[in-house]
Formats: C-alpha cells, sequence, structure tokens
C-alpha cells in the first residue's frame, strides 16, 4: 500500500514537470512569433527609426508625387518639392516664412511686410489684382494667393501659364489645415505640425481662460476692422470674438458690413474693438476719435466707460500663422482681467 502510494506520488511529479515545461515552452513560442493584427491581439505601431538605427523618431518627409487640390477645386500634382515660390497675399507669405521657406521666396505682393525679410522681396504688386508682368518674370514652380483675389483674376494668371494656388480660409481651423497642406507640397511637415500645435495651444489658452464666463457675462462687441466696415458671421474675424468668450453685435448679419451707426447704438456694445494706428483717409483723423466723436456715440456704453480697445491690424486682419496670436489680443481688449 506504501509503495502504490509512492507510484502515485512520482506519478503526480512527473506530470507537473511535464506540464511546466510545455507550458515554458508555450509561452517562448507566444513570445517570438509575430503578432497578427485583427485576431485578439494588441500589435504596437511601428516605431520610425533615425538613420542611425538608434530608435529617435524621423522627420516626417512628404511621399512624391503628390496630389493637392486647392480651394478652387484644381487638383495639382508635384513630383517634387517647389523650389521656386511666389506669394501675392501677406498672410501666405508669413505661413512661407514661418515653415523656413524664405530662401526659396521669389516674389510677394506689394503689402507683404512680414518679416523683415519679406520687405527685400521682389514685388508683384497688388493683393486682388498682381502685376502680370512682374508674375511671370518671378518664374516661380508655384504661387500662393489668398482670400482678397477674386475669381476672374485666378482665371487669368492661370491662362497666362501661372501655376496659381488659392486658399480661402474662413476659420482657424482652415488656417491650420492650409499650413498642414503647406507643409506636404513643401516638404515641411515637422515645422507645419509644431507651428500648428504651438496655435492650437494658444487657442485653447484663450478658451480656458473665458470658459467659465455666465451667458449674462458674456459682453457684446462691436469691431470696426475699417472705417464705417464691420464683420458678422462666416468670417474669421467674428469667429475671433466669439472664441474670445465676446457677442458680435453683427453677428446676425453675414460677411463684412458696412456699419449703421444706428443699429449699433441700440445694439450699445460694452467694447469697441478697432485697428490701433489707424487713420480715416477722408477726415485724416484716428479712427479710435472718429468713433468717440460720433452723433449720438456718446451714450454707448463702450465709449462712456472708455472701452475701446486697439489690436494690432495685422496679426487680427490675417489669416495666416499669427492668426492666434490675433485672438490672444481680442480676448485681452474684452476681458482684460481674465487674458493675461
Amino acid at each position: 500500500m506504501i509503495n502504490g502510494n509512492k507510484r502515485k506520488q512520482r506519478t503526480r511529479q512527473l506530470l507537473t514537470t511535464v506540464l511546466g515545461l510545455a507550458l515554458t515552452v508555450s509561452l517562448a513560442a507566444c513570445g517570438g512569433a509575430a503578432k497578427t493584427p485583427n485576431q485578439g491581439q494588441l500589435v504596437d505601431p511601428p516605431k520610425a527609426e533615425s538613420g542611425s538605427g538608434q530608435g529617435a523618431a524621423q522627420t516626417k518627409r512628404t511621399s512624391y508625387p503628390l496630389k493637392v487640390k486647392d480651394a478652387t477645386g484644381k487638383e495639382f500634382v508635384f513630383d517634387k518639392a517647389p523650389e521656386r515660390i511666389a506669394s501675392t497675399s501677406p498672410s501666405e507669405t508669413e505661413m512661407l516664412f514661418a515653415l523656413g521657406l524664405g530662401d526659396k521666396v521669389v516674389g510677394v505682393s506689394d503689402f507683404c511686410d512680414y518679416p523683415a525679410e519679406a520687405k527685400s522681396k521682389p514685388k508683384l504688386g497688388s493683393i486682388t489684382k498682381p502685376n502680370e508682368e512682374a508674375i511671370i518674370a518671378a518664374g516661380a514652380d508655384l504661387t500662393l494667393t489668398g482670400v482678397s483675389m477674386k475669381t476672374p483674376t485666378v482665371e487669368k494668371l492661370r491662362e497666362l501659364k501661372v501655376n496659381l494656388f488659392q486658399v480661402q480660409p474662413k476659420t482657424i481651423d482652415d488656417v491650420l489645415a492650409n499650413l498642414l497642406v503647406m507643409g506636404e507640397i513643401f516638404d515641411r511637415q515637422a515645422e507645419a505640425e509644431k507651428l500648428v500645435n504651438q496655435m492650437k495651444a494658444d487657442r485653447q489658452q484663450v478658451v480656458d481662460a473665458v470658459k467659465n464666463l455666465k451667458p449674462e457675462q458674456k459682453k457684446k462687441v462691436f469691431i470696426e476692422f475699417s472705417p464705417g466696415w464691420t464683420v458678422g458671421s462666416g468670417e474669421f474675424l467674428s469667429e475671433l470674438i466669439e472664441t474670445a468668450g465676446g457677442i458680435n453685435v453683427y453677428g446676425s448679419e453675414k460677411g463684412y458690413v458696412k456699419l449703421s451707426e444706428e443699429k449699433v447704438i441700440a445694439e450699445n456694445p460694452k467694447v469697441i474693438l478697432y485697428p490701433n494706428n489707424l487713420i480715416d483717409d477722408k477726415s485724416k483723423k484716428p479712427l479710435d476719435q472718429l468713433i468717440r466723436e460720433r452723433s449720438g456715440w456718446d451714450q454707448i456704453d463702450a465709449v462712456k466707460e472708455g472701452k475701446l480697445a486697439g489690436i494690432d491690424k495685422d496679426t487680427t486682419s490675417r489669416p495666416g500663422p499669427r492668426i492666434t496670436q490675433g485672438l490672444k489680443e481680442i480676448a485681452k481688449g474684452i476681458y482684460p482681467e481674465l487674458v493675461k
């Protein structure tokens, strides 16, 4: 009986050993086998490695040929990154320089003045109707233009064999998307993503600063970006006011609007925004002085309480890489106690 018990005990020990070895082999095999996606296993995404093989993240590069459509629906095929670039729009010129492409810029509009290096580039005429001869002479592989150029001018330049790429941003997100597209076209994706992330952080800073405002605490805002002109919904300038926690008194109207002095009095805004150092061509007065002296406007709360806030004209009116800086300016003008 005792011998029988010993035999059973040895048998159990042997089985335990065999099972343990089998389990070890099975686990080792699972660890070494390739994991197949969609088979109940988690698969790590591939990690880009640098040429040195040290596992460092590799800079994202554009794969050519690249197909891209512009805002007009025209399809462009790029076999490589354009080497000679022209711009007829200050916003797009700023984007090119922000992406480190200043040395490739062969021409800009007469109004492209930022950064300082842009001022020394060959001039191509106005924003809406550039000098055709100058654009052709620039010999650009790609010419960028923005919202100010109308369709007939775009079509005319294309008939002249100008490779014209147009963007038409209406929102901050449009601006961010355009930057990423340019990053792809010009093989500057890392630079574009870094810039976009910073702009998103700037926007979030403003959103966080005003997020606790109750509806009754939100201020009515009137903006006069040019003497006699304001903006309604559907344009990025109105979006800046709303993102900053303000209520655009012209928000019920669409696009750019010639202001009605009586309407502004009736709306009674708490804050009036205007571009710093802007002189009215007719009266030769600074715009803020013109606003204060209008008949009946001394009864508007913003005027009575001295809540006229000057903002930078370029950062708030150009849908380019400084647009979120313009957002901060507008937010400080409306809620200086909240946005620092």
